[in-house]
């Protein structure tokens, strides 16, 4: 009997025609079909785990240009030739909000999202119906304060300035953590505008800005006219770390197991070449989807944690509880209305495929 992927959607031609207002469509386009058969000397995409020719049907997939295994998965075509019977259509996302709200509308299946905008759907008023189903990272440095003025040294230092950073993501997150730990006021102390990263850096340029929180690769292009501060590493060590997760909406997971099964093989693939001896080759795919250099990825890198599908098991036990952490923090900020259980938190982790590839 074949697992049939219940979501079913248009051919990705007409998705590709049809894109989201709220997303750019990152449909699979005759020029990357051509660079990846270049890169494997005209030979078709070959499949790192086994073939899965069970599934059918069509998935929509989100990403962010956040460094890490999903984008590897993404520029090698790994989905399309293991899952050769779904047809998969990916989309762009420039927050962690505009997946939640592409979850909430059923315009996404499965996407990248950090923990900070995961928690919120997952609390009220939202009550989002999805699932973390892979860790992509443990954030570190690769999110951090970076500010214009070389007179500024510590958060202190801040009163009185301006910061943009994307609203509801980590980035978010770890800066209200940040001054919180300082005594600084959001909108007494500092005044924080909300800006995707893009954004940010156009704000930047234009000075209407004189700091920001975030991520690469926006970050390394603030840090030539500016200094970090600190970092996500440092919300962490304070005991409140974040994540980049992916998550997929409750009923797409229930309905494809065997999809999810294939996926997460290839998500700890990805993450084993990143992570190895190979991490040069791997760079360099992410590097074509970030329009970076394999040099500049390979530096971001560092300022992640990815782990295995082996060390994700303990981390997602974790994770229902530091979700609620980061709730009851956001419900001081006024950022969700209310906290939920912590059963609620339990349900939105599923780690039954990543439990079967850990045993491989």
């Amino acid at each position: 009997m074949k697992n049939r992927l219940t979501r079913l959607a248009p051919l990705t031609a007409l998705a590709c025609a049809l894109a989201l207002p709220l997303a750019l469509s990152g449909c699979t386009t005759a020029r990357e079909a051509e660079a990846r058969a270049n890169a494997n000397n005209g030979s078709a995409v070959q499949c790192p785990v086994e073939v899965n020719k069970a599934a059918t049907g069509a998935v929509r997939l989100g990403w962010q240009a956040i460094p890490g295994a999903n984008l590897l998965v993404k520029d090698k075509g790994w989905i399309e030739a293991c899952l050769p019977n779904v047809t998969v259509t990916w989309i762009k996302f420039d927050s962690g909000a505009d997946v939640v709200q592409g979850f909430g509308s059923g315009s996404v299946d499965l996407s990248t999202l950090g923990s900070s905008p995961a928690t919120k759907a997952l609390s009220a008023p939202l009550n989002v119906d999805m699932q973390v189903v892979w860790i992509d990272d443990v954030i570190g440095a690769a999110e951090s304060l970076v500010v214009k003025d070389p007179e500024v040294k510590t958060l202190t230092d801040l009163r009185g300035k301006t910061i943009a950073v994307p609203f509801s993501s980590t980035s978010h997150f770890s800066l209200l953590m940040a001054l919180q730990a300082a005594n600084l006021r959001v909108g007494t102390d500092v005044k924080l505008i909300n800006l995707s990263p893009d954004k940010i850096l156009a704000a930047w340029s234009g000075r209407e800005v004189d700091a920001a929180w975030v991520w690469d690769p926006v970050l390394s292009e603030l840090t030539e006219h500016g200094h970090i501060i600190t970092g996500s590493q440092e919300t962490a060590a304070q005991g409140k770390p974040t994540f980049d997760l992916e998550g997929a909406t409750r009923k797409f997971v229930s309905a494809n197991p065997g999809f999810m099964d294939t996926w997460t093989a290839l998500q700890d693939h990805a993450v084993g070449l990143l992570t190895g001896s190979d991490q040069q080759a791997a760079a360099q795919s992410v590097a074509v989807q970030l329009g970076s250099t394999p040099e500049a990825v390979r530096g971001q890198l560092k300022g992640y944690t990815y782990p295995r599908a082996a060390d994700q098991v303990k981390l997602l036990a974790e994770l229902p509880g530091q979700l609620k952490s980061t709730a009851e923090f956001l419900a001081t900020q006024g950022e969700v209305a209310s906290v939920s259980d912590l059963s609620t938190y339990r349900a939105g982790v599923y780690q039954t495929s990543i439990e079967k590839v850990a045993k491989r």
